[in-house]
């Protein structure tokens, strides 16, 4: 069976660097499935989870948006925060959820629209990859 080298890298630090026989990805077009062979690509990633499978091992990790790029024989995900899925706390996503949609629903000009909107997705994406886990296990 084929593999392909993956890196996961944070804005500070390493996640993750092994072998994988596919590459599971939220791309900001939709969803990505990377195999070895795969043809060369460089795409951006929305928050969600990046499960890298080795034959029947498979492990998850959440990307809080980014780039992924494909070559011959390595993917690389960069994402300014990157986690391993099992330690994702639902009760902080829960609250930034929140914290968010409160400051959508508040009509003050002061808000930042955008940033507010980024973490309700980003609090979503969380929550979803949590829950996704959950559901395997």
């Amino acid at each position: 069976m084929s593999t392909i080298k993956i890196n996961i890298v944070s804005s500070s630090e390493e996640i993750y660097s092994g072998e994988a026989t596919m590459v599971f990805a939220t791309g900001t077009l939709g969803e990505l499935g990377i195999a070895p062979g795969h043809t060369p690509l460089l795409t951006g990633l929305a928050a969600g989870p990046v499960r890298v499978q080795n034959g029947s091992d498979e492990e998850t990790f959440f990307c809080s948006g980014g780039f992924l790029e494909v070559q011959p024989d390595l993917v690389t995900v960069l994402s300014d925060t990157a986690e391993r899925a099992e330690s994702l706390d639902e009760s902080e996503a829960i609250k930034a959820k929140e914290v968010a949609e409160q400051e959508l629903a508040n009509k003050d000009t002061s808000i930042d629209y955008a940033k507010a909107s980024a973490q309700l997705a980003e609090a979503v994406a969380r929550l979803k990859t949590i829950q996704k886990l959950r559901k395997k296990q």
